[in-house]
C-alpha cells in the first residue's frame, strides 16, 4: 500500500508542476517596446485616434457651459457605476441587487447634489417657499433614503446566500465611496471655477499619455506586477512631460475668466461675458527674483541678464499637482488593475477600442479630483462672507421677529447712506408685510 501511494505521489507531481509552469507562462508579458511591430503600432493608432475624439468631446462640452460639464461629470459616473456593479454581478445575480444598487446611487447623488446645491447657491434655495424645506431638512431627508434601502436589503437576505448578499453590499458601498464620493467633488471643483476641473484632468491625461509614449519606445524595466506593461521608464517619462505640461497649460488658462471665476450662473457658457473681481490672487502674476546661480546660467546660455521672472502662484500650486498626477494617481489605476485580476477580466468594458471600457480611462481621474479638491479648499481658496451665507445663517438662526428687526435695521443703514431707492424700499415693505403675516 505504501508503493501504490509513492507511486501515485510521484506520478501526480508532474502534473502539478506542469500546470504551474502552465500558469507562470501565462504570466508572462510582452512590454510594448518588444512588441510585434504589426500589433505594436495597431494598437498606438487605435489608442491615438479615440484619444483625439475624447479630448475633442471633452472641449466641445467644456466650451457649452458649466451645466453640460456637470452633466457630463454625472453621465459619467453613472457609466463607471454600472460597469463596476455589473462585475459583482457576474458572480452570481441575486433578486434586488440591482435595484438596490441603483437605489443606492440616487440616495448618494441627492444627498451629495442636495449638499453642492445648498452649499453654491444658498441665495437661490434659501428664499423658495418650495425648496427650503428641502434645504434645512435635507441631511435628515438623506439619512431616510438610505435606511430604506438598508432595511430592503436586511429583509431580503436570503438563507444560504448571506456571504453572497453581504459581499455584494459591501461592493455597492466600496463602488460609491470611490466613485460616486469622489465624482461629487469633481463637480464641487467645476462651481468653484473651471481651471480646478480642467487643470487636474489635463495633468491625468497628459501623464497618461507621455507614460504610454515613452514605455512604447523605451520600456524596458517592469515598474508593478499588477500592472505589467507599465514601465519604469514610462513613469519617469510621464513625470517630467506632465510638470512641463502643467506649467505651460496653467498659462494660457488663467487668461480666461471662463476658466478662473467661481460659477454664479449655470447657463453660462465660453461666449458669455464672465468676469469676477476680486479675482483670487493665485491668479496674478509676481516677480520672482532669481538666485545668483541660476541668473549667471541664464545669462550664459541667453547672452543677456536676467534679474527676475514673473510667475503667477497658480502655475507653482501647478507643480505640486503635477507630481501628484504622476506619483500618486497612477496608484488609482493599479487599484483599478487589481480588481480586474481578482475578477480575472482584462477589462471593465469594450465602449473605448484601445482603452476598455470607461472606468479603465476614468481609475486615475476620480483620485486626482479628490486631491484638487483637498489641496483647493487647504491652499488656495479664498473664504469671502457672501449674501448666500448671511442669508442662511438668518433663516437658519432668527425668528420671524427677529428677521423683521433685522430688515428694519438694514433699512435705517441704507436709508442713512442716502443709498435707498424707491425700487428698493417698495421690496423692504412687501418683505415687511410677508414677515409679519408669517408672525
Amino acid at each position: 500500500m505504501a508503493r501504490r501511494k509513492a507511486k501515485t505521489t510521484t506520478a501526480e507531481q508532474p502534473k502539478h508542476n506542469k500546470s504551474e509552469s502552465k500558469k507562470l507562462e501565462e504570466e508572462v508579458v510582452t512590454l510594448l517596446a518588444s512588441e510585434a511591430p504589426n500589433k505594436k503600432w495597431r494598437n498606438w493608432w487605435i489608442r491615438t485616434i479615440t484619444t483625439l475624439i475624447m479630448i475633442s468631446m471633452f472641449f466641445i462640452v467644456l466650451a457649452s457651459g458649466y451645466i453640460w460639464s456637470i452633466i457630463m461629470v454625472m453621465i459619467i459616473t453613472v457609466l463607471v457605476y454600472r460597469e463596476v456593479i455589473q462585475i459583482a454581478s457576474t458572480k452570481g445575480n441575486l433578486r434586488w441587487y440591482k435595484t438596490l444598487s441603483w437605489y443606492y446611487l440616487i440616495a448618494a447623488e441627492y444627498f451629495l447634489s442636495g449638499e453642492s446645491i445648498i452649499y453654491y447657491f444658498k441665495e437661490i434655495v434659501m428664499v423658495d417657499a418650495f425648496l427650503l424645506p428641502f434645504a434645512t431638512h435635507h441631511r435628515f431627508i438623506s439619512f431616510t433614503l438610505y435606511v430604506i434601502g438598508f432595511v430592503l436589503f436586511v429583509t431580503n437576505l436570503k438563507k444560504g446566500h448571506y456571504r453572497q448578499q453581504m459581499s455584494q453590499f459591501g461592493w455597492t458601498h466600496m463602488a460609491i465611496f470611490l466613485i460616486v464620493f469622489q465624482a461629487h467633488f469633481i463637480v464641487d471643483n467645476i462651481l468653484e471655477g473651471l481651471i480646478w476641473f480642467v487643470m487636474p484632468a489635463a495633468l491625468v491625461v497628459c501623464n497618461d499619455t507621455f507614460a504610454y509614449i515613452c514605455g512604447f519606445f523605451w520600456g524596458k524595466t517592469p515598474l508593478i506586477q499588477l500592472s505589467p506593461k507599465k514601465t519604469v521608464e514610462g513613469f519617469i517619462g510621464g513625470l517630467v512631460f506632465t510638470l512641463i505640461f502643467g506649467f505651460l497649460i496653467t498659462t494660457v488658462l488663467i487668461r480666461f475668466d471662463y476658466m478662473i471665476c467661481p460659477v454664479q450662473d449655470l447657463g453660462a457658457s465660453a461666449w458669455s461675458d464672465i468676469s469676477c473681481e476680486p479675482k483670487n490672487p493665485v491668479f496674478t502674476a509676481a516677480p520672482w527674483h532669481l538666485p545668483p546661480m541660476i541668473r549667471y546660467v541664464v545669462k550664459y546660455l541667453l547672452f543677456t541678464d536676467v534679474s527676475e521672472i514673473y510667475i503667477a502662484p497658480i502655475q507653482l500650486h501647478t507643480l505640486v499637482m503635477a507630481c501628484f498626477a504622476s506619483l500618486i494617481a497612477p496608484f488609482g489605476g493599479f487599484f483599478a488593475s487589481a480588481v480586474k485580476r481578482a475578477f480575472k477580466i482584462k477589462d471593465f468594458g469594450q465602449s473605448i477600442p484601445g482603452h476598455g471600457g470607461l472606468t479603465d480611462r476614468m481609475d486615475c481621474q476620480f483620485l486626482m479630483g479628490l486631491f484638487a479638491y483637498m489641496y483647493y479648499h487647504s491652499f488656495i481658496k479664498m473664504y469671502n462672507v457672501s449674501v448666500g451665507t448671511i442669508l442662511a445663517l438668518v433663516i437658519n438662526n432668527l425668528t420671524p421677529k427677529e428677521q423683521l428687526e433685522l430688515l428694519g435695521r438694514l433699512q435705517m443703514y441704507i436709508d442713512n447712506q442716502g443709498q435707498l431707492s424707491s425700487q428698493i424700499d417698495s421690496v423692504i415693505s412687501k418683505a415687511q408685510t410677508l414677515l409679519t403675516g408669517v408672525q
